[in-house]
């Protein structure tokens, strides 16, 4: 990477605080902006929890952030803007407008959704902001999971997107590139397949939700970290693969709606760990518990990834 960046993250709640502590951590200037007072407030205290965490000294990262409720101002210098909004797409189209006609010309403009096509959220922009719009998806949380799915729209700039690219590689983390913009990009359309078929069989009576989970973790989950799914069919052979394939994909759920199970819970009020029942059920400190050992699993794996370097 030539020289130190000047980033502007634009939300600063969940994952946008957490994108900007990657891009504080490698030197780089970084500025947060988010229209909730007590969001940006809370930034970079979250920040340095994250490092506390970590093990890491927060006060040499800290040094590198900013907060500024005014987007304007905390675009106005940027070289990277990473917009982290929630997923609605006429607020992207806002932010954006107004983060091109604030932001150098210069300035490349990246979005951190996670299932919008890029060139949708590009639709109020004209030529040149259009071309500088790349999406950039990183996974939760921000600043553990190494992926960035970087993805050019119909409309990106190569030089964009490899620029991109490389800046994310610089800092660490581990990007790959999205040559075509679909719908929930590589990574959420595999997720998602997967949730999809795992609720069918919970709502098929097949199982409950405690054995799916412990289906994954016990199984190909483990695997996984080492073997993808498509060194795995090579694994076991292509052949082998598509007799599998002849008799399965006949009888797999491919529903082009959310499962009525999903419905059913949430009129019930069931929503997930918050409220303390969704597809399974949940007491505060269970919910904690998960949580908490994410975190920790994660920053083993990194350190670990690490030392093997």
């Amino acid at each position: 990477m030539n020289g130190r960046l000047s980033v502007a993250i634009v939300g600063a709640g969940l994952m946008g605080h957490g994108i900007g502590q990657v891009f504080a951590r490698a030197g780089h200037r970084v500025v947060l902006t988010d229209p909730a007072p007590d969001v940006l407030a809370q930034a970079i205290p979250r920040v340095e929890q994250n490092l506390r965490a970590e093990g890491v000294d927060a006060a040499g990262v800290v040094c590198n952030l900013s907060t500024q409720p005014d987007l304007r101002k905390a675009v106005s210098g940027a070289d990277l803007v990473i917009e982290a909004a929630p997923e609605k797409l006429e607020l992207k189209h806002r932010i954006f407008t107004e983060v091109a006609a604030a932001a150098p010309s210069h300035a490349v403009l990246a979005s951190n959704t996670s299932v919008i096509p890029i060139t949708r959220i590009g639709e109020p922009l004209d030529a040149d902001a259009r071309g500088r719009l790349v999406g950039t998806h990183w996974w939760n949380p921000p600043h553990l999971i190494p992926l960035v799915e970087v993805v050019r729209s119909e409309y990106t700039r190569m030089d964009v997107f490899e620029q991109t690219f490389a800046w994310l590689a610089a800092v660490g983390k581990a990007p790959v590139k999205v040559h075509r913009d679909v719908t929930g990009f590589i990574g959420n359309r595999l997720q998602h397949a997967l949730w999809r078929e795992a609720i069918a069989l919970v709502a098929g009576g097949v199982c409950d939700a405690e054995a799916i989970d412990t289906v994954v973790k016990n199984s190909f989950g483990l695997r996984m970290p080492v073997l993808g799914p498509m060194e795995n069919a090579d694994l076991v052979g292509l052949e082998l693969t598509r007799d599998v394939h002849r008799v399965l994909f006949p009888d797999l759920h491919e529903d082009k709606a959310p499962s009525p199970l999903l419905d059913r819970l949430i009129a019930q009020g069931h929503g997930g760990m918050r409220s303390g029942q969704g597809l399974r059920p949940w007491t505060p400190a269970a919910a904690d518990e998960v949580r908490r050992a994410l975190a920790t699993h994660l920053i083993r794996m990194l350190e670990s990834r690490a030392a093997g370097r």
